[in-house]
């Protein structure tokens, strides 16, 4: 979809939308669970679908579905249906297991292959009534069917004749929590965490329920409390009474409890005076805290890890092996069904290979080596979280250990919670990315979803979620998480589908406005890419905070930390050489993908300076000089938020005042960020390349002692 796309059919808006009313004053806290009436056009149909509550069997899972339903039909249909043993009029919705209703199961519904989470949504006939059946093999499964069943009304699909069998492709899909004891979250730009250790166990706020109804909807059903950065404190007992009290909240809906673990745990809080793996002490250690997390928490996950990486603890401490500290871990967890999830994302400032290529080189050689309880946790791309990078390579490398794909819901590098970014178009290109693995066809999600024999199969996302009263810093990044749940639920679904949806239930369900916003969302991380880091330049980011340029940054401690270490910019061109030429980062791609990186004849545009050190004359397939396509891509950034901002100013009317004027204001910023990215980037590279710009695009304003000197010291969400 083009920039200029933006406008289409928006000048059809203000005459399609007259008389539909401003929304009532909301504050974003709803999220995407808004339960908003349906309008006379739905009110009808739905009230005849919703007429009587059957549930069948009294969990507290059952429990948490019923209080669903009756706060959703509440909200959309002004009304709760009654409660009954059995259905007895036409329109009740019937839910429940085969194994506490033999009404359902003599229905004789395809729950089979379904697993545990599951679940099938049908219009039956039950003693001679029209009813909605909403079935599972597990009560959990149960709670996700009623949850999509909301979210047919809520995005208004008929409930006549309904048939809908649907079950999660990968079993654990999982937030990452980077969030400290002291309440700052790392990479946070949503307030405070949300947990309170300082009142829990006692005091268990009303909005952790919220978190894990939010959660449920979208099939997440795993959470790490705090930061892969451990603090080893959250292991002593006091911390693990509180961890226990959120695990309570969270259990009715199907969401267990993980812990970021401190490899070093038993030398800073278990007074040994080693971490070896292979050592006895070590590993009785490891299991006698195991044994007492389980009898607190008898469904607890498991452990992340970060070890031997940005100066955590680790195995390799002791010259032992990744695959030797996970598994000694995963013995102490195995018994109670616990897992070990390994972070690959590892490098090191004594190793001058290059950085892309660091987590290949370790953990390729160990596939195979994990034990079946261990799943090794890979970033989306070689480097953290780019506005772009090309697959990670261990995606395509590792056919004997299960993956989880990790992400960064949160904006770290992609403009914090001021700048609208959509991110599932981010991460369905990754999972759609064919590795040729075994042939064509081995794209990224595939490969997520097969557990090597394991059955251990995953996603994880780490969170935006703060205490901030609409929960993720700004109403759009809301979409993100929206985004990631329903990814993680099917990795290979539709980006713009996904959109859709979540725009017709927190903004409105008009075709036209859904329409619009649609559109400023599929463009945007685009956009992000064009104004930061355009045709496969990475971590172009100013210093610790990365907010704002610093393509210019050469003086920092460790080479892999400076912005000139990536852009590799001089008199004579730009871009990081990881052909065959260079670093031969390509040689861990699989022959075929390797082939199209190496190869400037068949290099994607979008990739050239990842893989490529070219001069800036060189000559672009659009005929183009790099130089010229360069700064083409920096412009485009800027005018398509520009073109964002009229697209939202003309849906003023129909949105509430607070939330419109907030994410105005936001764009404006994003308006600014975008033009000091732009302006200080191209005097950065201009002072090298010497290039006058091309017709048409303005010089900047400064000069690049200007850009320099701009400095943020206090830009949220910084490393401690």
């Amino acid at each position: 979809m083009r920039v200029e796309r933006f406008m289409s059919g928006l000048a059809l808006i203000l005459l399609a939308l007259v008389g539909a009313g401003v929304a009532h004053a909301e504050d974003g806290y709803a999220l995407w669970l808004r339960y908003r009436p349906v309008g006379q056009t739905w009110d009808a149909r739905y009230t005849a679908a919703a007429t009587q509550l059957v549930p069948a069997g009294g969990s507290a899972t059952i429990t948490a579905a019923t209080s669903e339903l009756n706060r959703g039909l509440r909200g959309m249909l002004g009304a709760v249906p009654g409660q009954a043993a059995s259905v007895s009029r036409d329109g009740a919705i019937l839910y429940g297991t085969p194994a506490n209703s033999r009404v359902i199961a003599a229905l004789d519904l395809p729950l089979k292959g379904l697993g545990n989470d599951g679940f099938v949504i049908r219009s039956v006939r039950v003693n001679g009534h029209r009813a909605t059946v909403i079935a599972a093999n597990s009560d959990v499964g149960v709670l996700y069917g009623v949850f999509r069943f909301l979210e047919r009304m809520e995005t208004r699909e008929p409930l006549a004749g309904v048939d809908v069998r649907d079950a999660p492709k990968l079993k654990l899909r999982m937030l990452n929590h980077w969030d400290n004891l002291d309440r700052h979250v790392e990479r946070g730009y949503a307030g405070l965490s949300l947990w309170d250790w300082f009142t829990l166990p006692e005091w268990k706020a009303p909005r952790y329920t919220d978190y894990a109804r939010a959660n449920a909807s979208i099939g997440i059903n795993g959470t790490v409390l705090n930061n892969v950065n451990a603090n080893p404190d959250i292991l002593r007992p006091r911390f693990l009474k509180k961890v226990a009290a959120l695990a309570d909240v969270f259990r009715p809906y199907g969401i267990h409890v993980y812990l970021s673990a401190n490899f070093g745990a038993p030398v800073a809080i278990g007074g040994l005076k080693t971490a070896d793996p292979l050592d006895p002490k070590v590993q009785a250690w490891w299991k006698a805290k195991a044994d007492e997390i389980y009898r607190l928490i008898p469904d607890f996950g498991g452990f992340l890890v970060k070890a031997n990486s940005e100066g955590q603890p680790g195995p390799q401490d002791y010259h032992r092996t990744h695959a030797q500290g996970a598994n000694m871990l995963a013995a102490a967890l195995k018994p109670h069904g616990g897992i070990v999830i390994w972070r690959a994302f590892v490098y090191s400032a004594q190793n001058s290979e290059d950085r892309a290529k660091q987590a290949y080189s370790e953990f390729k050689p160990l596939d195979g080596k994990f034990a079946d309880n261990v799943m090794v946790q890979v970033k989306n791309g070689p480097i953290d979280f780019q506005p772009r990078e090309p697959f990670h390579p261990l995606f395509g490398a590792m056919p004997h250990t299960p993956l989880m794909m990790e992400v960064e819901i949160t904006k770290e590098y992609l403009g914090f919670n001021t700048h609208l970014a959509y991110l599932g178009t981010m991460w369905a290109e990754v999972l759609d990315t064919d590795t040729w693995q075994h042939g064509q066809g081995t794209t990224v999600a595939r490969v997520l979803e097969d557990g090597k024999g394991t059955g251990l199969t995953g996603m994880a996302g780490v969170s935006n979620i703060g205490n901030d009263r609409d929960w993720t810093g700004s109403e759009f990044d809301q979409a993100n998480w929206y985004a990631f749940g329903r990814l993680a639920w099917n990795p290979q679904g539709s980006a713009e589908a996904i959109a859709r949806d979540w725009t017709k239930m927190t903004w409105g369900e008009n075709p036209q406005m859904v329409d619009a916003i649609v559109g400023m969302m599929m463009e945007s991380r685009e956009a992000v890419v064009n104004y930061m880091t355009p045709l496969g330049l990475a971590h172009q980011m100013a210093t610790g905070h990365h907010h704002g340029p610093g393509p210019w940054v050469h003086n920092l401690s460790r080479p892999e930390w400076n912005p000139v270490y990536y852009n590799r910019a001089d008199a004579n061109g730009i871009g990081f050489d990881r052909s065959a030429t260079g670093s031969d980062a390509i040689a861990q791609y699989a022959p075929h993908v390797a082939a199209l990186f190496g190869s400037l004849n068949t290099v994607p545009d979008k990739d050239l300076l990842w893989f490529h050190h070219v001069p800036w004359t060189y000559r672009m397939r659009s005929g183009q000089t790099l130089w010229d396509s360069l700064i083409d891509h920096y412009d485009k950034g800027v005018a398509t938020v520009a073109q964002m901002q009229r697209t939202w100013a003309l849906l003023k009317p129909y949105i509430d005042k607070q939330r419109f004027d907030e994410e105005t204001a936001f764009m404006e910023i994003q308006h600014h960020d975008a033009l000091w990215w732009r302006n200080a980037s191209i005097a950065y590279f201009q002072s090298l390349s010497k290039l006058p710009l091309p017709a048409g695009h303005a010089e900047p304003p400064h000069d690049l002692r200007y850009y320099e000197a701009i400095k943020t010291p206090y830009a949220p969400g910084q490393a401690e």
